[in-house]
């Protein structure tokens, strides 16, 4: 038997662990095996990064929305790949980015700089073979999606989501 959130059209969202402040990142998700997201530039208001870490081996990679490289991400993680990974926390707790990253940890109750640390310990490469253009798309759809008023019309972009159980003539 079904319970009633799987015969709903709509998928469960998970709360955050912690509230977020979304000026700095505006975007964070554990998708396609990397930690990725979209981390607004210090200096530039019309700047952005795209930071992922990859699971495992840690890779990392940090450019603009318009592709040019960090300068900071130079053999070792930059302050948007930090910030990245201090928010993901925030967003799905530390043992959530610990598993979904596999970080090898000693101390379970670590926070972000511990896992920062802790990854940065087995010394990963920069991994700039990850397009953001995906990720940076993504970003953009969920802005798009908030900018909407309420309304009960479909979207045409969600409707493979099943309204019911029964078929449709």
């Amino acid at each position: 038997m079904l319970s009633a959130w799987e015969e709903s059209s709509t998928a469960r969202v998970v709360p955050p662990a912690r509230p977020r402040k979304l000026a700095k990142v505006p975007f964070v998700e554990l998708a396609d095996g990397r930690l990725q997201g979209v981390v607004s530039s210090g200096s530039d208001i019309e700047r952005v990064y795209v930071s992922s870490i990859a699971a495992g081996s840690f890779g990392y990679a940090c450019s603009t929305n318009n592709n040019r490289p960090c300068g900071g991400a130079r053999g070792s993680f930059c302050k948007h790949i930090q910030a990245l990974v201090g928010e993901a926390v925030l967003q799905y707790g530390a043992e959530r980015v610990v598993r979904y990253l596999r970080i090898e940890l000693a101390d379970p109750q670590t926070d972000a700089a511990g896992l920062t640390a802790a990854m940065l310990a087995t010394r990963p490469v920069p991994d700039p073979g990850k397009a953001p253009a995906a990720v940076f798309s993504r970003f953009l759809r969920h802005l798009a999606y908030l900018e909407l008023g309420p309304s009960s019309t479909p979207l045409p972009e969600l409707q493979w989501f099943p309204a019911s159980r029964t078929a449709v003539a």
